[in-house]
């Protein structure tokens, strides 16, 4: 069987990959009476004249809704909320697996705005945090923005922000290995989406001052009209120098290529254009912008793909389960940029200095540290940034 049929095949076996687990033991009368009725009626009545229990007398406290439309499923695009489902409970175990956190799959039949964000806030006070996965842009700019404004729990659009995280450390880390400070290093991201626009805003927090940011269309600039409210914005606060063109005039002389669009838009030449040790990450999936070996045979000093039959693969993996954890253990109002910065230098410092490599610029996916690392960096940067419940 090839690796298509055996996946069909094991989804077809599973039946589901998730099911419910009691932690109540409910095998007699008095059990029951303690459960259930009478006695469930006393947390209730302290919830109701305390809020701030529904977090200790129930679960939520460890409860992720992961919610999409089905508008941007993986590469499969606009595949609906049920064609969806797979993806989001593949997500729910990731959550388990590496956190123990206890995820729920949510898949709405609704491509509305203002019905997702109404939707989602109504079913909010049954979580600590909400994951917001495979929605399309730039109406997922606007979900999140809202619901951060709405909820007084985590909003986290992880297509977003978990990609950003992870090239972050990666960043970090290969930086280190090829001696350039993040200050002077002029970075190249192909792909205007969600993962691009949060990916910049991520570097310029982290310290890239010189950062070109590229559509289908070439160089985003701030001369230029543009009728994504996004991409207007990003083009206000990158290219400083106003430049125009093509990917191939942006990638000339840049020490950093990030790409996070289609397959096969970069060439040999294009690497071989930058400048001396040249950092590499085209992230498109499952093909991405140029083939690893092609990037290296071209002069590239470091690669990372999203793949796991290369070395550095940049996996959000490494980032959504540990934030999540921290968020959740101080129960955390939001995920804010100090923690997200935190959960970054988190990853990139599970890479010793001595460790570090041209091919080993990030832990592995399955590296028992990552999860109980991030979690705790994640934890204390709330608490610094004032937006834990728990401060003990």
């Amino acid at each position: 069987m090839t690796q298509k049929e055996r996946a069909l095949q094991q989804h077809k076996d599973w039946a589901g990959k998730l099911e419910i687990s009691a932690r109540a033991c409910v095998s007699n009368s008095e059990e029951l009476s303690i459960a259930y009725t009478p006695g469930v009626a006393e947390p209730c009545l302290a919830i109701r004249d305390n809020y701030d229990l529904s977090f200790s007398l129930t679960r939520r406290w460890n409860m992720v809704a992961v919610i999409t439309d089905g508008t941007a499923v993986l590469g499969l695009g606009d595949i609906g909320p049920e064609a969806g489902m797979p993806v989001m409970e593949g997500k729910c175990v990731l959550f388990k697996q590496f956190a123990d956190v206890d995820a729920f799959p949510l898949c709405l039949r609704t491509k509305d705005v203002d019905e997702l964000v109404r939707t989602i806030y109504l079913l909010s006070g049954s979580f600590g945090g909400i994951n917001l996965e495979d929605i399309s842009a730039p109406r997922c700019f606007e979900i999140e923005r809202r619901l951060k404004e709405l909820c007084d729990i985590p909003v986290f659009h992880d297509d977003q922000h978990g990609t950003a995280v992870v090239l972050g450390a990666a960043l970090l880390n290969a930086l280190k290995v090829v001696d350039k400070d993040i200050r002077t290093v002029r970075c190249v991201i192909n792909g205007a989406g969600s993962a691009g626009v949060a990916i910049a805003k991520h570097l310029q927090r982290m310290g890239v001052q010189h950062l070109l940011l590229c559509d289908k269309e070439g160089i985003l600039c701030r001369n230029q009209h543009y009728e994504n409210p996004a991409h207007a914005a990003m083009a206000a606060c990158t290219n400083e120098a106003c430049m125009t063109g093509t990917l191939a005039q942006a990638m000339a002389g840049a020490d950093v290529f990030i790409g996070v669009s289609a397959p096969d838009v970069v060439t040999a030449d294009m690497v071989a254009s930058m400048a001396e040790k040249p950092i590499v990450f085209p992230m498109a999936n499952p093909v991405p912008e140029i083939a690893p070996d092609l990037a290296k045979q071209a002069g590239a000093y470091i690669v990372g793909t999203g793949r796991s039959d290369y070395p550095n693969q940049i996996n959000n993996v490494l980032a959504f389960p540990g934030i999540f954890r921290g968020a959740l253990d101080v129960r955390a109002k939001a995920i804010n940029d100090d923690m997200k910065l935190a959960a970054s230098i988190a990853i990139a410092g599970l890479v010793s200095d001595e460790e570090l490599a041209p091919d080993y610029i990030l832990p592995k996916a399955f590296d028992p540290r990552v999860g109980s690392t991030v979690a705790a960096a994640v934890a204390a940067a709330a608490k610094v940034s004032s937006v834990a419940r728990l401060t003990e």
